[in-house]
């Protein structure tokens, strides 16, 4: 076992913290799977408008890869198939029944699944349209099945804002994370990487084998499986490794013990403007609204599917995102205090990562959708260095990025990069730059350039 106490980062400190505790959510009368929020996928449909599916009834293939299927989060008819510009797929909607059925697949017990090959076991997942619940970095998006990962990795610690405690979410859930660990193990020549704070209490992730077990402490962005990746083993420009969502690892162990999708989710809602903060054990492609109900201040407000950093603009009418287990929900603001920061002395009622105004970082604050101001030139204060826990120079990559230099992006240690784990530099730049979204651009200019 390795420890790592990473010093750079920030938690930030925003009200609405969900307690410690897991309330039963209510259900849901309709799901949905958005085909659009997968990069790089070209979505084919399996099925069509007014037709009925089962739980983890294949919706869609990738036409770049046939085998790869995406499953149906519930059980029902399909109300509503959603297109945007171009013809581009954006929702699949599915009106639940009320008694759901789901598709069955061949099942094992955890003494067959050492001696499954790894051919029938990508076989199982690819049929079972559980493969994409599984991405690579570089580029983390749903990988091709027939490379072979140099490694895989799982972070047990999600460190993001109001994110899920994944101490509460894998509670007596130990035989099916310890199945799909197994199963990972047999997808790789590799290692198997499980990170967790070294604060964990969970059971399931302090006695699960197999896998290679690390320690992490520090401020966000330590949780970040890409920082872990990063300190545990670094990939290079040609290497290609997997990650997996702590979740899903039981959901692939569910899968090959069962033979059936587990669409169980737990999922956490909060912020400023959510009345009660708290988990809920929801399922896959919920509606926002059952996961709000009646549990929202009246003001204008923000919902955010995912966290406040990385998470997407969405409603009460749109669905949780497929790799989402986080609802965030901000006021809404478009007037801003004037000239505030040239307002002298202490204010508990302003943010600061640098306690610039007294008293601004000693309670939770009550952000909101406000920028503070435009973009505007770059400051070179290390504003950006002070917060990513990595050895990369983010400057001089988001110049070289903004010059098209591939060669310079390469030798800066793009390959290593995710927007998300850039997110937190993006919320600290005085200049208001999008960071993460520059860094998101030099990845699709690699992409393309192969």
């Amino acid at each position: 076992m390795a420890d790592y106490n990473l010093v750079k980062g920030h938690d930030i400190r925003i009200a609405g913290v969900p307690k410690n505790s897991v309330v039963e959510g209510k259900a849901p009368e309709f799901v949905a799977l958005k085909p659009s929020e997968f990069r790089g996928v070209k979505p084919k449909l399996m099925v069509q408008e007014g037709g009925h599916v089962k739980i983890g009834t294949p919706l869609f293939h990738d036409k770049t890869n046939s085998q790869i299927t995406w499953p149906s989060p519930g059980s029902g008819e399909i109300t509503e198939i959603k297109y945007g510009p171009r013809r581009v797929i954006e929702k699949i909607v599915i009106k639940l029944s009320d008694e759901e059925s789901s598709e069955s697949f061949s099942s094992y017990n955890p003494q067959e699944l050492n001696n499954l090959s790894r051919e029938k076991i990508l076989s199982a997942l690819l049929k079972g349209s559980i493969f994409p619940f599984i991405r690579q970095r570089p580029f983390n998006k749903v990988p091709d099945p027939d490379i072979i990962p140099r490694d895989i990795f799982v972070s047990g610690w999600n460190s993001s804002p109001l994110a899920v405690n994944l101490d509460l979410a894998l509670r007596r859930r130990l035989p099916q994370f310890q199945a799909g660990v197994d199963i990972l193990n047999k997808l790789t020549d590799g290692k198997v990487h499980l990170s967790y704070n070294e604060n964990t209490v969970s059971d399931t992730l302090l006695n699960v084998r197999g896998a290679r077990a690390h320690t992490f402490n520090g401020p966000h962005p330590a949780g970040n499986v890409g920082i872990q990746i990063h300190h545990i083993s670094p990939i290079n420009l040609n290497d290609l490794v997997w990650t997996v969502n702590a979740q899903d690892v039981v959901r692939i162990g569910n899968f090959f013990l069962t033979g059936k999708l587990d669409t169980t989710l737990f999922v956490t809602v909060g912020g400023p403007s959510v009345l009660n903060p708290v988990h809920i054990k929801s399922r896959l492609g919920s509606k926002i609204e059952y996961l709000l109900k009646d549990n929202l201040s009246e003001d204008e407000n923000r919902v955010i599917s995912g966290d406040v950093l990385t998470g997407t603009k969405s409603s009460l009418e749109d669905f949780i995102e497929f790799y989402h287990s986080t609802i965030s929900v901000v006021p809404h603001e478009t007037s801003r205090e004037f000239l505030g920061m040239l307002r002298p002395g202490s204010s508990s009622s302003r943010y600061s990562l640098t306690n610039a105004f007294i008293g601004s970082r000693q309670k939770d604050y009550s952000f909101n959708t406000l920028k503070n101001g435009s973009e505007r030139y770059i400051l070179p204060i290390d504003t950006w260095e002070n917060v990513l826990p990595m050895d990369i120079i983010p400057n001089a990559l988001y110049r070289a990025i903004y010059a098209n230099d591939i060669e310079e992006m390469e030798q800066l240690g793009i390959i290593e990069c995710d927007e998300e784990d850039f997110a937190l530099c993006s919320f600290a730049c005085p200049s208001k730059i999008d960071v993460g979204g520059m860094i998101r651009q030099g990845l699709d200019l690699m992409e393309e350039e192969g």
